[in-house]
């Protein structure tokens, strides 16, 4: 009997393109009023260089790194809490394969970098609404 192929759905078919970056001498406060415009709670930290890697600063690091030690925003820069470097996945991966590294890894979002530049961001979120979603379709 044949065996049935699975169908594969990347990561790149259910990304979110529509991220935004910051650099990481900022300020946590010019980085919060960045994310309250947005409406957003992750900003994409910027390379300082090619050699450099991607960071990822979310409203969680700073409750815990200025809120909760009763930091002053304005006086904190975005790199003394950022998490660096981040795990980031292809486009090309399965979404099979991006959600064992979530779950592996604890993440709570990931840079799709393609080619050495950000491409877009993924979540559990999209992992499960979006990609799960047409997999069941």
């Amino acid at each position: 009997m044949a065996q049935r192929k699975k169908r594969v759905i990347r990561v790149r078919d259910i990304m979110r393109t529509d991220f935004s970056t910051i650099e990481g001498i900022a300020t946590v406060d010019e980085a919060l009023h960045m994310m309250k415009r947005l409406k957003t709670s992750v900003l994409v930290v910027k390379k300082r260089h090619d050699d450099d890697e991607y960071g990822l600063i979310t409203s969680g690091d700073i409750a815990r790194h200025v809120l909760a030690k009763d930091r002053s925003p304005d006086r904190v820069n975005v790199y003394e809490v950022m998490e660096k470097p981040v795990i980031s996945v292809h486009p090309d991966m399965d979404i099979r394969y991006c959600s064992r590294l979530f779950a592996r890894y604890s993440l709570v979002r990931a840079p799709v970098v393609d080619g050495r530049q950000v491409v877009g961001m993924v979540s559990p979120n999209t992992l499960v609404l979006d990609g799960l979603y047409q997999l069941l379709k």
